[in-house]
């Protein structure tokens, strides 16, 4: 932007330009449509950041972002409970719910070990899990379902968790390669994640 440009629009244009995947003539085009929303259109989107920020937690027990002290899916009493899926980021968990396959529970890692870019164990909820794995309400685990995504992290990562749960009666399996190496599951089909789930396999 010129040196005429108002100081508000540049930093606007700048914050837009620090989330992911925005480039720097994405922040200005999403700068200049905010200007063009009604004084009232505006606000509420404001207000929509704001109770965003403040009121959407982790789920206590899965780690799901929810507005609620325990998800939705975590205190459906229809899902499996004795089956859990673990993944690495939250939208991972809504592309496996639009297949309509899975009916267990999640549990999201918010992230995969990577020492190149300092995430190690303690920096993604692998603790949590494992402790979730030996109190969940007396309810017996049959099966943990690695859904990491298919790279080099990701597969380090279930392997590395894989290693920790010791307990022979648990099945550990891993979603079968319908899913293609370097892809993420957020930008996968249902079709493709339908078929990776049920021909998933045993590690």
């Amino acid at each position: 932007m010129s040196n005429n440009t108002s100081i508000y629009l540049v930093k606007l244009t700048e914050f837009f330009e620090r989330l992911p995947g925005i480039g720097k003539k994405t922040a200005q085009k999403l700068a200049f449509s905010v200007l063009k929303m009604s004084k009232e259109s505006a606000h509420d989107f404001a207000n929509a950041i704001i109770n965003a920020h403040e009121k959407v937690r982790y789920c206590s027990q899965c780690y799901n972002f929810t507005d609620k002290e325990i998800c939705d899916i975590c205190t459906d009493n229809s899902r499996d409970k004795s089956i859990i899926c673990v993944i690495e980021d939250t939208r991972d968990l809504e592309a496996i719910e639009k297949t309509h396959e899975f009916t267990g529970l999640y549990h999201v890692l918010h992230g995969v070990i990577s020492p190149l870019n300092g995430i190690g164990p303690d920096e993604i909820r692998i603790k949590e899990l494992l402790t979730r794995i030996n109190n969940i309400n007396n309810t017996k685990i049959k099966e943990i379902i690695m859904a990491t995504n298919p790279t080099v992290e990701g597969e380090a990562t279930s392997m590395y968790i894989s290693k920790l749960i010791r307990d022979p009666e648990i099945k550990i399996t891993r979603l079968a390669y319908g899913v293609p190496v370097g892809a993420t599951l957020e930008y996968a089909d249902e079709v493709t994640l339908s078929r990776a789930l049920l021909g998933r396999n045993e590690i």
